[in-house]
């Protein structure tokens, strides 16, 4: 058989395809054709198989990665001695690359990462990979096949470690990358904010802005850092752009002033020269004259002439006064508008009191944070806090002390309260307190602790000390909820506290 042309046995071949009934795939095909043939055909180079085999290869020590380096060499020429010999490299290090299916005896158990164990770890790496960037494709590929075998029953542990093992190096190097790419892009900004800051030094708003900007983007960075960075930008460009058009627009009319102002000027400089050439032709008149009745009608010329002379001039002293006048208001509309934009810095978004968020900054804040939460899955509590008493403490010591006891409240709270812990004042002595990933228990624990931190800081009138106290009710914001709806609910809170005997704190 093996003598017959090859034509005939691939006619004979399609014959049997057909009378096996066999789908004509060439796996099939080759397989029929062999056995008509009686030899073995030549099988390809399995490239792909051991391509993958290599991206799980270890390559941590020079010997390893020596034979890593032989491997790949290997694949590219498909030289199956030079893989056999990579293969007994490995072997005698003790690393093999078939140690994911290790064989084993009867007596030894073969060890099992636990399914949640395994899941959580898939989990791990899977939130990993957002943080890493594309750069990287290699990574990305072995973070793949290590969740994908993770996932699959009972993975042996040998297999994980020796695959973890390979990532986690990987993963080093793209790390430190992402590190080096991180402060690049810091550095860049700190230099955009720095040269903002020296443009504008006769523009003390927009300086204090920029370093404001640097101040926020200096690490170590977090994500409502970098939300605060946005917004003052957003605040820089808003009123940069208000300042620039006004500014615009005062120029432009400062030049029809000034456009008028020179033309009034030429006027007057034309009727001057008109009126001196009739003067003097006049006097020329009056040397000619050799009767009164020829000087009569030339003093009646100088007289017209004159009055003319003293109309025009009037006229152009009102306009040019009232060109003065506008100068001056448009001056003094740009000095407002400077002051306008130094004010807004602090009046923006917080209360200038206090130094504290206002209302619209805790409605930015609230946003920011339900959004974070709801992204994460993390708790959020609002605390509304009221200060007990308050209206004595205006009545007797009056509205000045009053505003000093706010902002001694708003001053020990930043002390006590963490740092993602937000603060703005809500309305008259009233403030709430934004407590990221913190459930109402923990809530309710940490204004306690903070009444407590109030009682041993007296606050000081002149030689008084006086006590500050607070009632408070704390509400856990709701999947299905908005802020108003949880402040609601801590008002309500509050408003028992102040019942129960005030210097309280109840959960909503």
């Amino acid at each position: 058989m093996a003598d017959r042309p090859p034509y005939e046995i691939a006619r004979e071949t399609l014959k049997q395809l057909a009378t096996r009934r066999l789908a004509p795939t060439p796996d099939n095909y080759l397989a029929i054709y062999d056995e008509i043939a009686g030899s073995r055909s030549f099988q390809p180079f399995p490239e792909t198989q051991l391509s993958s085999i290599q991206r799980v290869l270890p390559a941590q020590t020079p010997g390893q990665k020596r034979l890593l380096t032989q491997f790949e060499k290997a694949i590219a020429t498909k030289d199956w001695s030079a893989l056999q010999s990579v293969l007994v490299g490995y072997a005698n290090l003790g690393l093999s690359p078939v140690a994911a299916t290790p064989v084993v005896s009867e007596t030894t158990a073969v060890q099992i990462l636990p399914a949640d164990f395994a899941e959580a770890l898939a989990r791990l790496i899977d939130n990993t990979l957002p943080a890493l960037g594309e750069d990287d494709a290699r990574v990305h590929d072995m973070a793949t096949q290590l969740i994908t075998f993770l996932r699959e029953p009972d993975p042996p542990l040998s297999t994980v470690q020796l695959m973890l093992s390979n990532f986690t190096y990987r993963l080093s190097f793209a790390t430190e990358d992402q590190a080096a790419i991180r402060a690049s892009l810091l550095q860049l900004l700190h230099m955009i904010f720095e040269n903002i800051a020296v443009l504008s030094v006769d523009d003390r708003w927009l300086r204090g802005q920029a370093e404001s900007l640097m101040a926020a983007s200096t690490p170590p960075l977090t994500l409502r850092r970098l939300d605060d960075v946005q917004l003052r930008l957003k605040d820089v460009i808003f009123k940069q752009t208000e300042a620039k058009a006004r500014a615009a627009e005062a120029q432009e009319q400062m030049k029809d002033m000034l456009a008028t102002f020179i033309e009034r000027l030429a006027q007057m400089t034309a009727s001057s020269t008109t009126y001196h050439e009739t003067m003097e032709r006049c006097a020329d008149l009056i040397g000619k004259a050799s009767s009164i009745q020829e000087i009569a009608p030339v003093l009646a010329e100088v007289m017209s002439a004159t009055r003319a002379m003293a109309l025009d001039t009037k006229l152009t002293h009102t306009e040019l006064q009232d060109l003065r006048e506008r100068t001056d208001a448009k001056h003094a509309e740009v000095a407002r508008l400077q002051q306008e934009l130094e004010r807004a810095s602090t009046q923006a978004r917080h209360d200038p009191l206090t130094g504290t968020l206002n209302r619209k900054g805790l409605d930015e804040a609230m946003e920011r944070e339900i959004a974070r939460s709801r992204r994460l899955g993390s708790p959020l509590c609002l605390a509304l806090l009221d200060i007990d008493n308050f209206k004595s403490i205006n009545d007797r010591l009056g509205h000045t002390a009053g505003d000093a006891a706010l902002v001694h409240l708003a001053q020990v709270t930043r002390e006590v309260m963490r740092p993602q812990d937000l603060l703005a004042r809500y309305g008259g002595e009233e403030f709430v307190l934004l407590l990221p990933d913190t459930n109402v228990e923990s809530g309710v624990a940490a204004m306690t602790r903070l009444q407590r931190e109030l009682t041993t800081r007296f606050f000081l009138q002149g030689s008084e000390k006086i006590l500050i106290t607070f009632s408070a009710g704390v509400a856990q914001l709701h999947d299905s909820e908005t802020s108003m709806d949880a402040l609601q609910r801590a008002d309500k809170s509050m408003y028992l506290a102040k019942r129960s005997g005030k210097n309280r704190v109840m959960a909503a």
